[in-house]
């Protein structure tokens, strides 16, 4: 999908901006030779832009806004290395809050919905741009915060919530509680808007039926905002994206080559507006590819799929490249296997070989031993390599109230 001539001339306005900055990018333009951007194929030309140039620009290098008209500031919720701070201007806050009620609008949310917010405040983007965009909805907001599971519930069922936002682990974890208390019948739950993590089909099968809801996927960064840039509509899983504020490209993650509209790659944003740190091609690691064509439900928004993984997901053993995707799609095809599971990876120093520990909650339908020799059985033929794997009943592996740690690699610690 190429830049309308619009856009152009947006991008051609950020990188004027850019260079005018004592900035972080600033510098690395003018060292570049950047002068502006014309056609798509300067625009290809523009270097990409990265989690590691952010943390190398630690506090403030990427501002470009004056401090002065600087409002607020987040930081991504990663945990290791050096955190990335992203400043935001008063504008850059209501435009992201006007993106975020437009996704509300697209799950057929309404001023007279109760929105009830688990996601965590403070740096994280997240708690707040729910926050914000309910309020630029109309509608009223239940601000509580992640955790006190006992408390979400309550006010759930006192305040009538009719809409639930969370990671998908959250409301997996809710929805197991509301199943196990029987409190489905006494609450007005309508629709869940979950994002923060991938999950997967079985993940959402289940908490949509056990709480009766209709699901929606919003995405987003907080190098890019934050949640709210993009959701899916009731006619299909693929996400509308606001490509009045962003531009979204696909590459080659490993080249770093543009790939055809359909063809899965690598997501790339272009912040077309953004005032506090405008980032141009900014490799997101998300993958997932341009939906070609126009959306039945007639938003002319553009769409890309559902998040398939991220390419540094990635895990090698015995030679094979997986992703936690391929787990997933394999579970999905075992009868009586839960959506929960865990990869652990550690070196048998005894035998001097790799081991892979695939633990999966299964639903007690079906014999442990069945499901396990099929799990074996689907990894040799379908990925080439076999794992250890155990069966335990649903509810033994630890719920979280954010995102769920699905692999641990011990021979990287």
């Amino acid at each position: 999908m190429k830049l309308s001539q619009v856009q152009l001339e947006q991008v051609d306005r950020q990188v004027k901006r850019i260079l005018a900055s004592d900035s972080y990018y600033g510098k690395k333009y003018r060292e570049m030779g950047i002068t502006g951007v014309k056609t798509q194929e300067e625009f290809e030309r523009l270097p990409f832009s990265s989690k590691e140039d952010l943390r190398n620009a630690y506090p403030l290098g990427i501002m470009v806004a004056p401090e002065e008209e600087v409002v607020r500031i987040h930081s991504s919720s990663g945990t290791t290395g050096t955190p990335v701070i992203i400043p935001y201007t008063a504008k850059d806050v209501d435009d992201w809050a006007i993106m975020f009620a437009r996704c509300y609008e697209t799950a057929g949310v309404t001023k007279k919905d109760r929105i009830q917010i688990t996601p965590g405040y403070g740096l994280w983007t997240a708690g707040i741009g729910f926050q914000n965009g309910c309020e630029k909805l109309g509608a009223m907001c239940i601000p509580m915060g992640p955790g006190n599971t006992e408390k979400q519930l309550k006010m759930m069922e006192d305040l009538k919530t009719t809409v639930i936002t969370a990671t998908s682990s959250y409301a997996l974890l809710l929805a197991e509680e509301i199943e196990k208390r029987g409190l489905k019948d006494r609450l007005h739950l309508k629709k869940g808007v979950i994002g923060s993590e991938r999950w997967g089909d079985k993940m959402r099968k289940r908490i949509q039926e056990q709480l009766g809801i209709e699901l929606y996927d919003i995405y987003g960064l907080t190098e890019i905002y934050g949640p709210g840039i993009g959701i899916n509509c009731s006619e299909s899983t693929a996400m509308h994206y606001w490509d009045d504020y962003i531009y979204i490209e696909i590459i080659d993650p490993v080249t770093g080559e543009p790939v055809e509209d359909g063809e899965e790659g690598e997501i790339v944003i272009t912040t077309l507006v953004k005032e506090g740190a405008p980032l141009l091609r900014f490799r997101t690691h998300d993958l997932s590819r341009i939906v070609p064509g126009e959306c039945p439900c007639g938003r002319k928004h553009p769409r890309i799929d559902i998040i398939k993984g991220r390419s540094d997901d990635m895990f090698k053993v015995h030679g094979v490249n997986m992703f936690p995707s391929q787990v997933e799609d394999i579970l999905k095809d075992v009868d009586g296997a839960s959506s929960e599971y865990t990869v652990t990876i550690a070196h048998d120093d005894s035998v001097n070989r790799d081991v892979m520990l695939l633990t999966v909650e299964g639903e007690g339908r079906v014999s442990f031993d069945a499901m396990g020799a099929q799990i074996r059985e689907l990894f040799k033929s379908r990925i080439g390599m076999t794992p250890k794997v155990i069966i335990v009943p649903v509810g033994s592996l630890p719920r979280s109230e954010k995102k769920t740690k699905r692999v641990t690699d011990y021979r990287t610690q």
